[in-house]
């Protein structure tokens, strides 16, 4: 096992040093008046602004929602294809974890991060789209639970899996804040979460398509299938491995002084073995849809625009990059597979998105399209998320350190570079 860095050590001094300790962290790190801090500021003041609009006035003020189409860009990105991107948490734990490859090892912590953030911003933002948000909390209450409804199933995966995700990521906390003892027990609960956060991922990934079934007269016939909850489950697979690939990429340059030996040395050996993953799921996934467009009759469309939109779908964001992710994977050429990824992840955000924005209601007199506040708020929601996960880089040991996930302790271990 490669070299890591030692636990930190804080000052102690009762919750009175930590609360120093806590202040001084927040303190900026680097220069704050940078084009990507000023752009992101604005959208997050802007997003501030049109949101206490929204909570004021309704939906209606700033969104393009109506009785016909509750259910807009808020829900269709946000949620059910943010969910998609961050797959790629329970597939590494499971990897790691559960599989033990240690190979994955020095990128779980930001992984899991990476997904505990999508699951608390996206997963957040249903509290936008609900008319009446103060009833989120009826499925937890009791207040007319709503046991009849795929939500019902949805919302308790959801607040179980971001529970879980917390567990899993809760030693770094200690390790930053300086707390050995806490940060030992809080490991050994990690393969327990583990465990519970692979079942409640696969259950919800399958979920949310699930939720669709009940919609076949609204979503255009290339996009509805019986096969939805299984089309959702398998993407999610490549789809969370793309975005962990296109995120390690950025953050191998961004935050490079941060980063550990172990996956300095090791980034592409890792970018490779995910992109034979990739691959994989991608030809499955391919003949889950060769089935449907059989069965189904789906030829009768290849004539019109529909028609079009979907083969570029299929062929161009799905068949293309699994076999740009075999050629990468063959030539250990890291070019091909970051291409691929970045390919993918158009395809899933198109593909939910036909799914449940653009397929959605396709014949309809008039059309749904979002309102630039409905697009302003998505951004907004990105870049606090952003803002966030630079800010937990810059102080945790995320990046620059990595643990067995059989033990209860760091294995030996020389200091890497500071914060």
């Amino acid at each position: 096992m490669a070299t890591i860095t030692s636990l930190q050590t804080r000052p102690s001094g009762g919750l009175r040093g930590f609360g120093r300790f806590l202040l001084g962290e927040l303190k900026p790190r680097g220069p704050v008046l940078t084009p990507f801090n000023i752009v992101t500021g604005a959208l997050i003041l802007v997003t501030i602004v049109l949101l206490t609009i929204r909570f004021a006035g309704g939906l209606g003020t700033i969104t393009n929602l109506s009785q016909d189409v509750p259910w807009g860009l808020w829900i269709g990105f946000d949620v059910v294809t943010g969910v998609a991107l961050a797959g790629g948490a329970y597939v590494i734990t499971f990897m790691v974890y559960i599989l033990r490859l240690e190979k994955y090892e020095p990128i779980v912590r930001v992984t899991v991060l990476n997904g505990f953030l999508a699951y608390v911003f996206y997963a957040g933002a249903l509290l936008l789209d609900l008319g009446r948000p103060w009833n989120v909390i009826n499925p937890i209450i009791g207040n007319s639970f709503g046991v009849s409804s795929v939500l019902f199933l949805v919302a308790w995966h959801f607040l179980l899996y971001m529970t879980a995700e917390l567990v899993e990521f809760s030693p770094v906390i200690a390790e930053w804040a300086g707390w050995p003892k806490l940060r030992k027990r809080l490991h050994a609960l990690t393969l327990g979460a583990v465990v519970l956060g692979i079942t409640l991922s696969t259950l919800h990934q399958s979920g949310l398509g699930a939720l669709y079934l009940m919609a076949e007269t609204k979503i255009h016939p290339l996009w509805y299938s019986e096969f939805i909850p299984i089309l959702f489950l398998v993407s999610s697979i490549f789809a969370g491995l793309s975005m962990v690939i296109f995120e390690g990429t950025i953050t191998h340059k961004v935050f490079r002084d941060r980063l550990g030996q172990p996956l300095r040395e090791g980034h592409d050996g890792i970018l490779i073995g995910l992109s034979r993953i990739c691959a994989g799921t991608m030809f499955a996934y391919l003949g889950v849809q060769v089935i449907t467009f059989v069965h189904q009759g789906r030829a009768a469309w290849m004539g019109t625009g529909w028609g079009a939109w979907y083969l570029l779908e299929i062929v161009g964001l799905v068949a293309l990059p699994a076999v740009l992710f075999l050629v990468g994977a063959r030539r250990r050429d890291t070019r091909w597979i970051k291409s691929a990824a970045v390919l993918t992840l158009v395809g899933i955000i198109i593909n939910r998105l036909n799914v449940t924005v653009i397929g959605f209601q396709w014949n309809a007199p008039v059309r749904y399209v979002p309102s630039w506040q409905e697009i302003v708020v998505t951004l907004g929601v990105i870049s606090a998320e952003i803002w966030v996960f630079r800010w937990v880089i810059n102080r945790m040991p995320v990046l620059d350190f990595h643990v067995r996930p059989q033990e209860g302790r760091p294995a030996d271990a020389s200091a890497a570079t500071a914060a």
